[in-house]
This record gives C-alpha cells, sequence and structure tokens, in this order.
C-alpha cells in the first residue's frame, strides 16, 4: 500500500487522518513540525504528504517551497483552517494538487487522497517521459565518463580518429564500454547526420546473417516473402557497427571483406551489384589475432578493419574511474525512473572503487540500481555495499566488507574463522565429523569452536 506522511503540529488533527487511513489500508509516517515533513518528504518512501500550512520551524508553503526547489515528484495535499484565495493561488503554482480544510470531512479526505496518488503516479510518469523526449533529442548519447589515462586516451583518439574514412576496432572485455566508443566515433564523424546501424554478430544465426547484413530478395530462400535491405544499404552514407564481429562465421566474413574493398553489396538471391558509402567500426571480447592463427578469423579482413585499434581496459584495471561512473549512474537512473534524489556516501563510493567488478561498467549499473532500490535513508552507506554487494554479489573482493569492519586482528580472526566452519557445515549437511575431516581438525576441537561462536543447525 502507498505511505502517507502527516504533517501537522496537532496530535489530535493527526489522529483523525491516521484513523482514516488505517481503515483504509495505507501505510503512515507522521511529522509534528515543518522541518521533519521536509526531511521525511525528501527522505524517499513517501507517496503522498498532507501538509497543515500553519506549523512550526517551517510552516507549509516553506515545506511546500523547498520541495518545488528540490524537483521532488511526491504530490502534496495542503490542510488548512484558514485559507485564502492567495494562500490558494501560491501553493498551487508551487506543485500543491489540492486542498483539505479543517476539520477535514472523512469522506473528503479518501477521495483526496484517492485523486492525489493516482496524480503522483502521473506525474512520476511524466518526468520518466520527458526525461526520454530529452535523451532522443540529445540522440541519448552518453559521455565516456572518468579521467584515468586510460579514458583519456581513448578521448583523446576518438577526436582524432572520427573525423576521418578510417575503420576501427574496439576491442575489450564484455561490459566495458565497447558500443559506447563506437556512438562516440559516428558522433564525432563527418556522418554524424547519417544513420548508425548496429549489428550483433553474435546474436544471429549463421544462416541469417548474410541476409541480416546484405537484404535478399523475394524467394531467395524459404521463407523470403518479400525484399529485404540488409544492414549495409540501412547505413549508406553513415556508419556501420559490426559488433561482436569474432563470432561471424567464415562464409560472412568473406562477403564482408568483398563489401569493404568494392564498397558494393549484393542482396541474397540477387544479382545486382548495389554501391554502399558506409564506414565500418568494428568490436570484439576476443583476442582476432589468435584467432587468425587458428584459422577462425580471416588475417586479410583483420587487417582491413584494424586501421585504428582502440583497446577498452577493465574497470579493475582502472578503480579510479569507478567513482565518476558510480555517481553518473546513480544520477542517470533516478532520472529516469524518477526517483527522489539520494547520495553515495564517500565511504561506499571507496567500497566500490576497491572490488573487481568482472563484469565491467555493465555490472556496475545493475548494482547501482540495486543499491539505489534497497538501501533506506536519502544515501548509500558501505554499509549498504557490505549487504548488498560485497558479500556475495559483485564477484568482486568478497573480503573487503569484512576487513574494514574490524580494527582488531583478533576479532577480524574470529570472524573469518567462525564464517569459513558455518559455510563449511553447510556443505556437509552439518555432519561434524565428515566437516572436521575435510578441513583438517579434530571433532572435539570442532565441537568446542561450535559452542564458542555460538552456531548451531539451522531449524
Amino acid at each position: 500500500m502507498p505511505t502517507i506522511l502527516l504533517a501537522d503540529d496537532e496530535p489530535a488533527n493527526r489522529n483523525v487522518l491516521r484513523h482514516v487511513l488505517e481503515l483504509e489500508g495505507y501505510d503512515f509516517e507522521e511529522a509534528a513540525d515543518g522541518e521533519e515533513a521536509l526531511a521525511k518528504a525528501l527522505g524517499g518512501g513517501i507517496d503522498l504528504v498532507l501538509l497543515d500550512i500553519k506549523m512550526p520551524k517551517k510552516d507549509g508553503m516553506e515545506v511546500l517551497q523547498a520541495l518545488h526547489e528540490a524537483e521532488a515528484t511526491v504530490p502534496v495535499v495542503m490542510i488548512t483552517g484558514h485559507g485564502t484565495v492567495e494562500t490558494a493561488v501560491e501553493a498551487t503554482k508551487l506543485g500543491a494538487v489540492n486542498f483539505l480544510e479543517k476539520p477535514p470531512d472523512l469522506n473528503d479526505v479518501l477521495v483526496t487522497v484517492r485523486n492525489a496518488l493516482s496524480m503522483g503516479q502521473l506525474q512520476v510518469e511524466n518526468k520518466r517521459m520527458k526525461q526520454t523526449v530529452r535523451d532522443q533529442a540529445t540522440g541519448g548519447l552518453t559521455p565516456i565518463v572518468g579521467e584515468s589515462l586510460a579514458i583519456s586516451r581513448i578521448k583523446s583518439t576518438v577526436e582524432r580518429v572520427a573525423p576521418s574514412e578510417a575503420r576501427v576496432l574496439i576491442t575489450g572485455e564484455p561490459g566495458t564500454g565497447k558500443e559506447l566508443v563506437a556512438r562516440w566515433v559516428h558522433a564525432q564523424s563527418q556522418r554524424a547526420d547519417g544513420p548508425l546501424v548496429e549489428v550483433n554478430c553474435a546474436a544471429i544465426p549463421s544462416e541469417l546473417i548474410e541476409s541480416e547484413l546484405f537484404g535478399h530478395e523475394k524467394g531467395a530462400f524459404t521463407g523470403a516473402t518479400k525484399q529485404r535491405v540488409g544492414k549495409f544499404e540501412q547505413a549508406d552514407g553513415g556508419t556501420l557497427f559490426l559488433d561482436e564481429i569474432g563470432d561471424m562465421s567464415l562464409d560472412a566474413q568473406a562477403k564482408v571483406l568483398r563489401a569493404l574493398q568494392e564498397s558494393r553489396i549484393t542482396r541474397v538471391g540477387g544479382d545486382r551489384s548495389i554501391p554502399v558509402d558506409v564506414r565500418v567500426v568494428a568490436a570484439t571480447n576476443r583476442d582476432l589475432l589468435a584467432q587468425v592463427d587458428e584459422h577462425r578469423f580471416r588475417e586479410d579482413l583483420y587487417h582491413r578493419l584494424s586501421v585504428i585499434l582502440i583497446h577498452v581496459p577493465p574497470l579493475r584495471e582502472r578503480r579510479e574511474d569507478v567513482p565518476a561512473i558510480a555517481q553518473f549512474i546513480l544520477e542517470q537512473v533516478m532520472r529516469r525512473n524518477g526517483i527522489e534524489d539520494k547520495d553515495l556516501a564517500p565511504e561506499a563510493l571507496d567500497r566500490l572503487r576497491r572490488l573487481d567488478w568482472r563484469g565491467n561498467v555493465r555490472e556496475l549499473r545493475n548494482v547501482i540500481e540495486r543499491l539505489l532500490i534497497l538501501s533506506d535513508g536519502d544515501a548509500i552507506t558501505a554499509e549498504d555495499v557490505d549487504r548488498f554487494v560485497a558479500p556475495g554479489g559483485a564477484r568482486g573482493d568478497a573480503s573487503l566488507g569484512l576487513i574494514d569492519r574490524y580494527e582488531s586482528f583478533s576479532d577480524f580472526r574470529d570472524q573469518a574463522e567462525k564464517l569459513f566452519i558455518e559455510r563449511k557445515l553447510e556443505e556437509h549437511g552439518w555432519n561434524v565429523s565428515q566437516t572436521a575431516e575435510t578441513i583438517g581438525i579434530q571433532r572435539s576441537h570442532l565441537y568446542n569452536k561450535l559452542e564458542k561462536y555460538d552456531l548451531s543447525r539451522p531449524e
């Protein structure tokens, strides 16, 4: 159920509203003054604020003004016993969705609450839609975030290479941002006004890749009920991004090589040679030279594609970029989902920086979204990272939370020993004899450890 904040300095008024909301099954929070109301409204988890105009510390209009300046999406209903037309107009300008007069009529309260909650959902959706439109208007191009030497070199290379017609091969582990680099090459090129057509070679079955790239004529094969224009033609005048090109079949590689050599393609089942003006940018997470040695990738195609080589290093090799990327992702996710502002505490950023991130930026994005949803309060803390990431989720250094939690070596040793014994007992179904034999200690010694750490088999 939605959570409603009751902000009124008079306990009797809060009691009346609370009684009504409890009967309808709503959850609620209470605030006795304006400062408390503002803190709770901005702290997240509130779906509607019932806000009294006359309150100590900050009155209702000051709270409403602060919420308006913070661009909060939570709907606000003002409660007043002595409102004026001027107050109503000002409150409406600041975003108040309705008014309730004291003493509130119970039916009016329920109708107003339902309507305000519906309006709040519309406001959040409207904010999402506006952000989507804004992203589309700017091409949705995410900046290359980071100040490490590696990222600085990538940015510099893109600036120098993009205006040329040179083909670019981008290498790096999955999730490092190869696609983003390709988009920036296109965006800063002379072809920026032309199309950017992306093809994931790994996602297309080998028997369909030629049709996908070069198109086909009607009747070329079973199921070809009409003519299809391929990606090379779609990218004419622009850029064709061949992602995961290391997964392309040798037959398709031969035809791509010919298309690059001649700047012409022939549709599957056709006999007409079609000119295409395309700049090819390719990417792979594979070692193409090793594949060349294994005769799984054409050496002549490799040299055609790799006029310019850009390598995107994994996140664990540029840890200094993690805080900036994490902050950028946090703001992006909050903006696109209409979520109230939440900060990343410096200690949390330090925890994130020290993880391994074997899934790279893609994994970091998932973790930030998880922390944003699961953490309480107005900041993501180091404890949140320990709880929701480091102990087992991010595939990073799982010992970070444990190491940083203790100052005393003996306390750390005891906790580590407890966790080790508990894990081994679980692996052996809490069979003490098997566990003792596996970890190399006497059974009586293990029983002593169970008693010391108060370990017992779960019910």
